[in-house]
C-alpha cells in the first residue's frame, strides 16, 4: 500500500489533506514535535525510518510581518527543511509535493503569473519559500510545487475570513484594502488540487514541476471582507457589522510588503487535470457553512 507522510497536521491544508488523500493510499501525519521542521538533521532520519512513498509538505512558517524579524526560523522552516525533504525522498525514490506561494513574485503584474515568470519576493517570507522551492527542484526528481495565495479555511489557525467574521462580531465600521488583489482560495480546495495532481501523476509522469492553483476569480481584501459578512449574515452569525470602508496600502503599513498584484494563473493546473478551479465566492460559502456548523457543535 502507498504510505503517505504528511507534515503540517494543524495547519489549515493539513488539516483538510487526510480526508482527500485517504483514497491514494495510509496517511501517516505526524506533528511538530514529531517532526520539526526546524531541524534538518532530524528530518532526513524520520523520512529514513518512515520509508514513505510519497511526502507532503504542508508545513511552513507563515507569519509573513513576524518573518521580517525573526528570519533565522522562517529560513530554518521554509527553505531548509524542504531541501532535506527533498534529498531524503530522492534517496528512497519518493515523491515529494510542497506547497508554496504568491509571495514568490514582485506583484508588479497586470495579467495572472505563469508558472513561468520571474520571481521576485519582496520580503523574508517570500525569499524563504523561493528559496524551498530551489532546494526541492534541485534535490529530488520526482517533485510537485503548488503555488497557492489568500488561503482560508475552517479549520487551523487564524485567517483573514474568520478574522472578518470575529471582528463583525464586535465592531460597527471597519477599514479594510482595497488596493491588493488576489484569489481568494479555500483550503478544502487546495488539499483536492494536490490530491487530484498526486493521482494523475501516478498514471502519468509528466505531471511533474510547478502548478498555480487557486480558486478561480479576483478579488482585493475589501471584496473579500463585505462578501464573507454577506455570507455570514445569511448564515445567521451574530454580526454587529454596518459598514466597511475601503483604504489604501499606505493606510495599513505592515513590516512586511505585500503584492499588490497576487492573481496566479490556473492554465496549466486545467489543461492537466480538465478541471476548472471552484469560484471563490461559491467556496467562500461552503467554508462559511461549515465554520458555522463547527461553532454551534462547540
Amino acid at each position: 500500500m502507498t504510505k503517505i507522510l504528511l507534515t503540517g497536521i494543524t495547519g489549515q491544508v493539513g488539516q483538510e489533506l487526510p480526508k482527500t488523500l485517504t483514497n491514494l493510499g495510509e496517511v501517516v501525519g505526524v506533528s511538530r514535535q514529531e517532526f520539526d521542521l526546524s531541524q534538518s538533521e532530524q528530518i532526513k532520519q524520520k523520512i529514513a525510518e518512515i520509508k514513505p512513498n510519497i511526502i507532503v509538505n504542508a508545513g511552513a512558517y507563515t507569519a509573513v510581518d513576524k518573518a521580517e524579524e525573526d528570519s533565522k526560523l522562517a529560513i530554518a522552516i521554509n527553505a531548509d527543511a524542504p531541501k532535506a525533504i527533498a534529498i531524503a525522498a530522492n534517496d528512497i525514490g519518493a515523491t515529494v509535493v510542497h506547497i508554496s506561494t504568491d509571495y514568490v513574485f514582485n506583484g508588479k503584474n497586470h495579467t495572472p503569473y505563469l508558472e513561468t515568470d520571474t520571481t521576485d519576493p519582496l520580503g523574508v517570507y517570500g525569499n524563504s519559500k523561493l528559496q524551498g522551492e530551489i532546494g526541492i527542484r534541485e534535490n529530488c526528481d520526482r517533485h510537485i510545487i503548488l503555488r497557492t495565495a489568500w488561503v482560508y479555511g475552517a479549520r487551523g489557525h487564524g485567517n483573514f475570513v474568520k478574522t472578518m467574521i470575529r471582528l463583525g462580531e464586535s465592531r460597527e465600521e471597519l477599514k479594510v484594502v482595497a488596493d491588493q488583489i488576489g484569489s481568494p482560495t479555500w483550503s478544502y480546495d487546495i488539499a483536492d488540487a494536490i490530491t487530484n495532481l498526486l493521482n494523475k501523476s501516478q498514471e502519468d509522469s509528466t505531471i511533474n514541476g510547478v502548478y498555480h492553483f487557486t480558486n478561480s476569480g479576483v478579488a482585493s481584501w475589501y471584496d473579500l471582507a463585505v462578501a464573507t459578512f454577506t455570507e455570514a449574515k445569511q448564515l445567521g452569525f451574530p454580526l454587529k457589522i454596518k459598514q466597511v470602508f475601503p483604504i489604501t496600502t499606505a493606510d495599513y503599513p505592515t513590516p512586511a510588503q505585500r503584492p499588490a498584484y497576487s492573481v496566479l494563473s490556473k492554465n496549466k493546473y486545467t489543461e492537466a487535470m480538465g478541471i476548472y478551479p471552484p469560484h471563490w465566492r461559491k467556496s467562500l460559502k461552503k467554508m462559511l457553512e461549515e465554520y458555522r456548523k463547527s461553532i454551534n457543535k462547540d
